[in-house]
Protein backbone atom coordinates (compact mmCIF):
# COMPACT_ATOMS: atom_id res chain seq x y z
CA UNK A 1 0.00 0.00 0.00
CA UNK A 2 1.22 3.61 -0.66
CA UNK A 3 1.97 4.78 2.45
CA UNK A 4 1.30 8.36 1.28
CA UNK A 5 -2.40 7.12 0.27
CA UNK A 6 -5.10 9.23 2.22
CA UNK A 7 -8.36 7.22 3.32
CA UNK A 8 -11.30 9.11 2.26
CA UNK A 9 -13.87 8.75 5.25
CA UNK A 10 -16.57 8.40 2.08
CA UNK A 11 -15.85 4.84 0.43
CA UNK A 12 -17.79 3.64 -2.24
CA UNK A 13 -20.43 2.33 0.51
CA UNK A 14 -21.28 5.37 1.55
CA UNK A 15 -21.93 6.49 -2.02
CA UNK A 16 -23.57 3.01 -2.64
CA UNK A 17 -26.36 4.15 -0.20
CA UNK A 18 -26.34 7.92 -1.86
CA UNK A 19 -27.42 6.74 -5.02
CA UNK A 20 -29.36 4.31 -4.51
CA UNK A 21 -31.58 6.03 -2.15
CA UNK A 22 -31.27 9.06 -4.47
CA UNK A 23 -29.19 11.31 -2.08
CA UNK A 24 -27.65 13.45 -4.70
CA UNK A 25 -29.13 17.19 -3.74
CA UNK A 26 -25.88 18.15 -5.27
CA UNK A 27 -27.59 16.86 -8.96
CA UNK A 28 -29.21 19.54 -11.17
CA UNK A 29 -29.65 16.66 -13.85
CA UNK A 30 -28.19 18.76 -16.55
CA UNK A 31 -24.44 19.76 -17.09
CA UNK A 32 -23.95 22.97 -15.14
CA UNK A 33 -23.67 26.46 -16.80
CA UNK A 34 -20.00 27.01 -15.45
CA UNK A 35 -18.86 24.06 -17.20
CA UNK A 36 -20.81 24.06 -20.83
CA UNK A 37 -19.30 27.60 -21.16
CA UNK A 38 -16.04 26.82 -20.64
CA UNK A 39 -16.25 23.12 -22.86
CA UNK A 40 -17.66 25.31 -25.60
CA UNK A 41 -14.77 27.99 -25.56
CA UNK A 42 -12.22 24.79 -25.95
CA UNK A 43 -11.44 23.83 -29.40
CA UNK A 44 -9.31 20.81 -29.57
CA UNK A 45 -11.24 17.52 -29.47
CA UNK A 46 -8.18 15.57 -28.67
CA UNK A 47 -7.44 16.46 -25.61
CA UNK A 48 -7.32 13.98 -22.80
CA UNK A 49 -10.09 14.78 -20.64
CA UNK A 50 -10.65 13.23 -17.21
CA UNK A 51 -13.56 13.88 -14.83
CA UNK A 52 -13.13 12.65 -11.27
CA UNK A 53 -15.93 11.68 -9.05
CA UNK A 54 -17.97 11.75 -12.15
CA UNK A 55 -21.72 11.25 -10.68
CA UNK A 56 -23.97 11.11 -13.46
CA UNK A 57 -21.82 12.57 -15.78
CA UNK A 58 -23.83 15.23 -18.12
CA UNK A 59 -20.56 17.17 -18.49
CA UNK A 60 -18.89 13.53 -20.21
CA UNK A 61 -22.15 13.75 -22.21
CA UNK A 62 -21.85 17.21 -23.14
CA UNK A 63 -18.46 16.72 -24.26
CA UNK A 64 -19.01 13.33 -26.52
CA UNK A 65 -22.24 15.40 -28.31
CA UNK A 66 -19.71 17.78 -29.29
CA UNK A 67 -17.42 16.03 -30.56
CA UNK A 68 -14.54 15.03 -27.98
CA UNK A 69 -13.33 11.91 -28.18
CA UNK A 70 -10.92 11.01 -25.58
CA UNK A 71 -12.60 11.22 -21.48
CA UNK A 72 -12.10 9.13 -19.16
CA UNK A 73 -14.42 8.94 -16.00
CA UNK A 74 -14.14 7.63 -12.52
CA UNK A 75 -16.27 7.02 -9.10
CA UNK A 76 -15.78 4.88 -6.55
CA UNK A 77 -19.50 3.90 -6.47
CA UNK A 78 -19.50 0.72 -8.58
CA UNK A 79 -23.65 0.55 -8.40
CA UNK A 80 -22.78 4.31 -10.54
CA UNK A 81 -20.69 3.03 -12.50
CA UNK A 82 -22.76 -0.06 -13.65
CA UNK A 83 -25.37 2.39 -14.56
CA UNK A 84 -22.98 4.68 -16.31
CA UNK A 85 -21.91 1.76 -18.45
CA UNK A 86 -25.67 1.04 -19.99
CA UNK A 87 -26.10 4.89 -20.91
CA UNK A 88 -22.91 5.28 -22.44
CA UNK A 89 -22.62 1.47 -24.07
CA UNK A 90 -22.85 2.97 -27.53
CA UNK A 91 -20.00 6.28 -27.17
CA UNK A 92 -16.80 5.37 -27.57
CA UNK A 93 -15.61 8.50 -26.50
CA UNK A 94 -15.57 7.32 -23.25
CA UNK A 95 -14.16 5.35 -20.46
CA UNK A 96 -15.08 4.32 -17.24
CA UNK A 97 -13.53 3.01 -14.47
CA UNK A 98 -14.73 2.28 -10.63
CA UNK A 99 -11.90 3.18 -8.89
CA UNK A 100 -10.41 5.62 -6.11
CA UNK A 101 -9.61 8.62 -7.20
CA UNK A 102 -6.66 8.85 -4.98
CA UNK A 103 -5.52 5.56 -6.72
CA UNK A 104 -5.77 6.64 -10.11
CA UNK A 105 -2.74 6.65 -12.30
CA UNK A 106 -3.06 8.34 -15.92
CA UNK A 107 -2.07 11.47 -17.54
CA UNK A 108 -4.20 14.04 -18.93
CA UNK A 109 -5.10 17.21 -20.64
CA UNK A 110 -7.67 18.55 -18.73
CA UNK A 111 -9.35 17.53 -15.56
CA UNK A 112 -12.85 19.18 -14.85
CA UNK A 113 -13.71 19.45 -11.53
CA UNK A 114 -17.67 19.69 -10.70
CA UNK A 115 -18.77 18.76 -7.24
CA UNK A 116 -16.03 15.96 -6.59
CA UNK A 117 -14.09 18.57 -4.67
CA UNK A 118 -16.55 19.02 -1.70
CA UNK A 119 -17.46 15.78 -1.53
CA UNK A 120 -14.44 14.05 -0.43
CA UNK A 121 -13.50 14.66 3.69
CA UNK A 122 -12.00 17.88 4.14
CA UNK A 123 -8.53 16.37 4.95
CA UNK A 124 -8.07 15.09 2.29
CA UNK A 125 -7.96 18.75 0.12
CA UNK A 126 -4.19 19.02 0.14
CA UNK A 127 -3.34 15.84 -1.40
CA UNK A 128 -6.31 16.21 -3.78
CA UNK A 129 -4.51 19.03 -5.36
CA UNK A 130 -1.12 17.14 -5.17
CA UNK A 131 -2.68 14.59 -7.18
CA UNK A 132 -4.12 16.55 -9.69
CA UNK A 133 -0.92 18.05 -10.31
CA UNK A 134 0.45 14.39 -10.92
CA UNK A 135 -3.02 13.39 -13.27
CA UNK A 136 -2.18 16.47 -15.19
CA UNK A 137 0.39 17.11 -18.09
CA UNK A 138 3.25 19.39 -18.84
CA UNK A 139 0.52 22.64 -19.89
CA UNK A 140 -2.37 21.21 -18.43
CA UNK A 141 -5.13 22.28 -16.67
CA UNK A 142 -7.39 22.01 -14.00
CA UNK A 143 -10.69 23.59 -14.27
CA UNK A 144 -14.29 23.70 -12.96
CA UNK A 145 -16.26 24.62 -9.77
CA UNK A 146 -15.75 25.15 -6.01
CA UNK A 147 -18.53 25.55 -3.63
CA UNK A 148 -17.29 28.30 -1.04
CA UNK A 149 -18.45 30.51 1.17
CA UNK A 150 -15.99 33.61 1.47
CA UNK A 151 -16.09 33.45 5.09
CA UNK A 152 -13.52 30.67 6.69
CA UNK A 153 -15.81 30.92 9.87
CA UNK A 154 -18.91 30.71 8.31
CA UNK A 155 -17.60 27.85 6.26
CA UNK A 156 -16.30 25.43 8.80
CA UNK A 157 -19.96 26.09 10.41
CA UNK A 158 -21.84 24.93 7.13
CA UNK A 159 -19.94 21.49 6.75
CA UNK A 160 -21.72 19.00 8.45
CA UNK A 161 -20.56 15.25 9.08
CA UNK A 162 -21.19 14.40 5.55
CA UNK A 163 -20.93 16.07 1.83
CA UNK A 164 -21.06 18.40 0.17
CA UNK A 165 -18.20 20.54 2.31
CA UNK A 166 -17.56 24.34 1.95
CA UNK A 167 -14.33 26.42 2.10
CA UNK A 168 -13.33 29.69 1.70
CA UNK A 169 -11.65 31.43 -1.33
CA UNK A 170 -8.69 32.22 0.83
CA UNK A 171 -8.67 28.29 2.22
CA UNK A 172 -8.62 27.11 -2.46
CA UNK A 173 -5.93 29.69 -2.75
CA UNK A 174 -3.47 28.48 0.00
CA UNK A 175 -4.11 24.79 -1.42
CA UNK A 176 -3.55 25.22 -5.23
CA UNK A 177 -0.91 27.60 -5.13
CA UNK A 178 1.85 25.53 -3.90
CA UNK A 179 1.06 23.35 -7.14
CA UNK A 180 -0.76 25.58 -9.82
CA UNK A 181 -0.28 29.01 -11.83
CA UNK A 182 -4.11 30.27 -10.47
CA UNK A 183 -5.02 31.74 -14.13
CA UNK A 184 -8.74 32.32 -12.78
CA UNK A 185 -10.43 31.59 -9.20
CA UNK A 186 -13.26 33.80 -9.47
CA UNK A 187 -17.27 33.66 -8.44
CA UNK A 188 -19.01 32.29 -10.96
CA UNK A 189 -21.37 34.72 -13.20
CA UNK A 190 -23.15 31.82 -14.26
CA UNK A 191 -24.52 29.60 -11.67
CA UNK A 192 -27.81 28.49 -11.39
CA UNK A 193 -30.22 30.32 -8.84
CA UNK A 194 -29.93 28.15 -6.16
CA UNK A 195 -25.96 27.96 -6.04
CA UNK A 196 -25.66 31.86 -6.96
CA UNK A 197 -22.66 33.50 -5.20
CA UNK A 198 -21.48 30.02 -3.91
CA UNK A 199 -19.36 28.67 -6.30
CA UNK A 200 -16.47 29.58 -7.80
CA UNK A 201 -14.56 28.82 -10.76
CA UNK A 202 -11.27 27.82 -11.43
CA UNK A 203 -8.62 27.90 -14.13
CA UNK A 204 -5.00 26.16 -13.04
CA UNK A 205 -2.11 25.29 -14.57
CA UNK A 206 0.40 23.17 -13.53
CA UNK A 207 3.50 24.46 -12.01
Amino acid sequence: MNPDKIQNTFDGKFWNARYETFRTGWDIGYVSPPLKEYIDQISDKDLKILIPGCGNSYEAEYLSKKGFRNITLIDISDILIKKLEKKFENDKNITLYTEDFFEHDGSYDLILEQTFFCAIDPSCRENYASKMKNLINKNGKLAGVLFFNDNDDTAKDQNNEEPPFFGSESEYKNIFKKYFHINVMEVCYNSISPRNGREIFINLKVK
